[in-house]
């Protein structure tokens, strides 16, 4: 058949699509997210009804609906991908870690309560119900859903009560590819082993492989490929390339460079400034700052130690999960000391900015009670049980500027000049607001760089960057990517039809689970 013929067959499957399927990866940013926001758009430039959906996500980075709900910000950006405005559909179950063993749960973009490991194994089975009655909704609704599957399939403790994986896509009967991270190494033995060591039942329904990340001539893979398929009686679907440009909306913390740089800075037009953020250990948010790393002679780093701040022309105190506790941290760590003596200019955003107060006062998240902030804003914040989640507009220095709010804490009283209408907190060099995003203003940000600059006394000139421009491009060369890269045929064929039948068992396999 020819490239004209088999372009025809295509796009009459897709005119009457209708189906579902689960990305599944061996590890953690192996490339799920952005593979689900590549298909999303490739699919949607053709026409295709599509929608992301991920049951469960782990993670502080958030976003807020307009139907005022909580969902990832993954499922976020994928949303987007699709051209659709982003809903608590898209992640009917979100947990935000405060601690190494407790989590906020949001189901259906609301906090429900905390939970410990332990306890929130025995709670899953009760939200099966939601993630499958919400992804049912969905696939009604909609033509395509691409769904994205958490950690790794092959994690088999956990497999007994697992909604986000191959539970998930038992239960829905959900055709599964996974897709394995080549730079870091054991790609193959990675692939071939989460399949072998999952059941028989959950075999039948891994579908094909998805090489990401690689770097070179593919057809050094060749072999490989080739061996894999025989060993599992399963294809490789595609090979997708390394590409330097996908750093934006970095969801695991592994996506963001060994030394802490975030994105691939520009250079500059004059000076460089040179931008420290504190990377806090319940950070949440941090894509707040890669609106900055978008600008050509910022160079954003992440610091974990005092000595970070020494050479700094700008300090950011990110948004956290645990306000109180990562205060301690800053204490501990000498970082509190370091940002109470740096002279230059200091933004804190919603965590961050209630950091910087005098006085927090906290007997929800933390239970501390009231404990010292940093005092670089005469602002006391006291935490409310009810969590603040809005999507507001207003003006900044001039300038019109939207952004999102998640936060229990409350400024109670301030001393300062507003920072966005009456909002936030500011004196001649300390910043300090709950919103999320007001960066991603892009006169707005431009000003305020020229502030910091100037106040750090660097010959710095912006650029005339629009990041939902450079969000759009990153999202366009995703969908080009799995246009260029992937058997997008074969990806139909399983929307349409599901998991082949009769797909060999790959010994030894593990343990019947039910279902």
């Amino acid at each position: 058949m020819s490239t004209t013929e088999t372009m025809g067959v295509m796009m009459a499957a897709l005119a009457s699509m209708r189906g579902a399927m689960l990305i599944c990866g061996t590890t953690s940013d192996a490339g799920k997210s952005v593979l689900v926001a590549g298909l999303c758009r490739f699919l949607a430039r053709q026409g295709v009804d599509v929608v992301p959906f991920k049951a469960q996500n782990m993670s502080n980075n958030s976003f807020v609906t307009l139907d005022g709900g909580e969902i990832g910000r993954a499922q976020a950006v994928q949303a987007r991908a699709a051209f659709k405005e982003p809903s608590v559909r898209f992640n009917p179950v979100l947990l935000k870690p405060g601690s190494d063993r407790t989590s906020q749960v949001v189901v259906l973009g609301q906090a429900v309560g905390e939970v410990s490991a332990l306890s929130y194994r025995e709670r899953k089975q009760q939200l099966l119900g939601t993630v499958l009655s919400t992804l049912d909704d969905l696939r009604r609704d909609h033509e395509v859903v691409i769904c994205e599957g958490a950690g790794s399939p092959a994690e088999i403790n956990l497999r007994a009560n697992d909604i986000a994986n191959m539970g998930l896509a038992v239960h829905a009967n959900l055709p599964v590819l996974v897709v394995g991270d080549i730079d870091r190494g054991g790609v193959f033995a990675h692939l071939f082993g989460t399949v072998a060591v999952l059941d028989a039942a959950d075999q039948a329904l891994i579908s094909g492989f998805v090489v990401n990340k690689f770097r070179g001539d593919a057809r050094l893979l060749e072999p490989g490929l080739h061996q894999l398929k025989a060993l599992t009686g399963r294809p490789v679907l595609g090979v997708l390339p390394w590409r330097e440009e996908l750093w934006l909306d970095a969801e695991d913390s592994l996506s963001y460079n060994a030394d802490g740089v975030i994105g691939r800075p520009l250079p500059p037009k004059r000076d460089w400034l040179r931008v420290a953020v504190v990377r806090l250990p319940r950070i949440s948010n941090a894509t707040d700052v890669e609106a900055l790393a978008c600008e050509p002679g910022v160079s954003v780093r992440f610091v974990t130690e005092p000595s970070r701040l020494a050479d700094a022309d700008l300090v950011v105190l990110p948004g956290s999960k645990a306000t109180a506790s990562d205060l301690a941290w800053l204490r501990d760590t000498g970082l509190a000391q370091a940002v109470q003596r740096f002279d230059g200019p200091v933004l804190g955003i919603c965590g961050g900015f209630q950091m910087l107060a005098k006085h927090i006062e906290d007997d929800v998240e933390s239970r501390y009670g009231t404990v010292e902030g940093l005092g670089l804003l005469d602002v006391d914040i006291r935490f409310q049980p009810r969590k603040t989640l809005a999507t507001p507009s207003g003006t900044a220095w001039g300038e019109p500027v939207t952004g999102y709010e998640i936060h229990h804490g409350q400024v109670v009283r301030s001393a300062e000049n507003p920072l966005i209408g009456d909002e936030g907190a500011q004196t001649d060099r300390v910043l300090g607001t709950h919103w999320h995003g007001l960066l991603e203003n892009d006169a707005f940000r431009r000003r305020f760089l020229l502030w910091a600059a100037e106040r750090a006394g660097r010959d710095f000139e912006p650029g005339e960057v629009s990041f939902q421009a450079a969000r759009e491009a990153q999202l366009d060369l995703l969908g080009d990517l799995v246009a260029d890269h992937l058997d997008t045929k074969a990806v139909i064929d399983l929307l349409e039809r599901g998991a082949p039948a009769g797909l060999p068992f790959v010994p030894p396999g593990a343990p019947a689970t039910a279902g």
